[in-house]
């Protein structure tokens, strides 16, 4: 759920006076260690030609993986975003991630094509 935006899940208006939408707050998992952690580096082709690495598979808090996101930005020295439970790199940088994931100890294998 965005901390922004509440997902009221349907309910459009009560004409209760007293009506209080109780919203089911989804617990974030605890972040598995990394050993325990099954990642896989996908390459992506966008619109205009343009490629980016992606990294699926992450289990854990938001704040982690945006942690270990800046990490692999700061080390391939490109640019990227952290959303929906994505790392996405931009770039052909699956190796270079690969190879960074693997020496931060995360379990991590290419994927697709």
């Amino acid at each position: 759920m965005n901390k922004k935006t509440k997902n009221i899940e349907g309910v459009v208006y009560s004409t209760n006076p007293n009506f209080n939408y109780q919203v089911n707050s989804q617990k974030e998992e605890d972040t598995k260690a990394p050993q325990q952690q099954d990642l896989r580096v996908w390459l992506e082709r966008h619109k205009a030609g343009k490629v980016a690495t992606v990294v699926r598979g992450f289990v854990g808090r938001e704040d982690d993986l945006e942690t270990l996101g800046k990490m692999l930005k700061q080390k391939c020295g490109t640019g990227g975003t952290v959303k929906d439970g994505e790392i996405m790199i931009q770039g052909d940088k699956r190796d270079m991630v690969l190879d960074l994931l693997m020496k931060a100890g995360y379990k991590a294998k290419k994927a697709g094509g």
